[in-house]
């Protein structure tokens, strides 16, 4: 292991560099044994006709991606339970996307688990994590969300039961436990919607992880750092080849996965309401798919073009490069707002 205790700075700007140059050098080669393997993405009939294109593009990208990020952050830091759940949770979700993959290219049809079965896996992923969290993670006051901007705190561990199994006391807090699963589900499928053009997910997940990276450096949670630091490295030497046109996707393996760390690392920094701002595309995202659906069978009208938003940006003709570029600006802007609302919140804290 590389230890550079002693320079912090040092150690997050050689998690991006690591995992940046691991990513680029090594995707060459995952391209090339896909293509041999015959393994591509399979798109929607029904999506915009310029993405059949598309069709036999590599993809899975995303197990390479979370490759190079476990090796990374293995190799710069030391981890701590905090940001080993927050890895184990990312990986969770990454192995289901994978099934989910692997479902689509062997059957070749655009549609892989059911959404039941893939919601009650990552419900499943979310208990533990949360569980694991509250009892293990040694985080004081792990059931406290903070209202940014504020000093008021919110206990989510109000209602909670305890058990006692194999001699070992599990503190279950039944609100936070629910808190919890909907940000961890709505992350992870979040993102999975947003990954539907070229360098667009990829690129927002960097923005994000590297302000989550600042937010955990400032708290001395270096190893939370180092993670979110590793992930963004990843992404930006996936994203040359993810770049329009794509010479490979992340797949579900990458989005569900790079999702649930979003979620994970808002959990283990308690900033989960500030992920409101600083995940806000993947909010609006979601959101255009629900308002879409709720509107068509109300009223049978349809909001948007087409779901997700940059769907209905692309159908009124903006270029996927356009879409991309504008949604990365976007998301530059709302993370910036993010980190700002952090960083006054924790002067109102240290005033009071």
């Amino acid at each position: 292991m590389i230890r550079f205790a002693q320079y912090p700075t040092y150690q997050l700007f050689l998690a991006v560099i690591i995992a940046m140059v691991a990513a680029a050098l090594l995707f060459p080669l995952w391209i090339r044994l896909l293509r041999v393997r015959n393994i591509g993405q399979q798109v929607r009939a029904d999506g915009p006709q310029g993405h059949l294109v598309k069709q036999g593009t590599p993809t899975m990208g995303g197990v390479l991606i979370l490759l190079v990020v476990t090796a990374t952050f293995l190799l710069v830091g030391t981890p701590t339970r905090p940001s080993l759940l927050a890895l184990a949770a990312t990986l969770g979700c990454g192995i289901l996307g994978f099934i989910d993959d692997w479902s689509k290219v062997s059957h070749e049809r655009s549609l892989g688990l059911r959404p039941r079965a893939k919601l009650l896996w990552q419900s499943a992923i979310s208990v533990l994590f949360t569980l694991f969290f509250v009892n293990w993670a040694n985080v004081p006051k792990a059931t406290v969300v903070a209202i940014p901007l504020t000093t008021y705190r919110i206990d989510f561990g109000g209602l909670s039961s305890a058990f006692t199994v194999a001699g070992v006391h599990i503190i279950v807090p039944w609100l936070y436990l629910a808190f919890v699963g909907v940000m961890i589900v709505g992350m992870s499928n979040a993102v999975n919607l947003t990954d539907g053009l070229d360098g667009l997910a990829a690129g927002t997940v960097a923005i994000v992880t590297l302000v989550f990276a600042a937010i955990a450096f400032r708290q001395n949670s270096l190893q939370s750092a180092l993670l979110a630091a590793s992930i963004a490295g990843a992404c930006i030497g996936f994203l040359w080849y993810n770049s329009y046109p794509a010479d490979i996707f992340m797949g579900d393996t990458g989005s569900l996965g790079l999702g649930a760390a979003i979620a994970a690392l808002a959990v283990i920094t308690k900033t989960e309401l500030l992920l409101l701002v600083l995940g806000g595309i993947y909010v609006a995202e979601t959101l255009s798919v629900v308002l879409q659906v709720a509107s068509f069978k109300l009223t049978g009208k349809r909001i948007f073009r087409m779901a997700p938003l940059h769907h209905h940006f692309e159908m009124k003709g903006w270029s996927e490069t356009k879409v991309m570029v504008r949604f990365w600006i976007i998301t530059g802007i709302l993370s910036g707002a993010g980190f700002a609302m952090y960083f006054i919140g924790t002067l109102v804290a240290k005033a009071k």
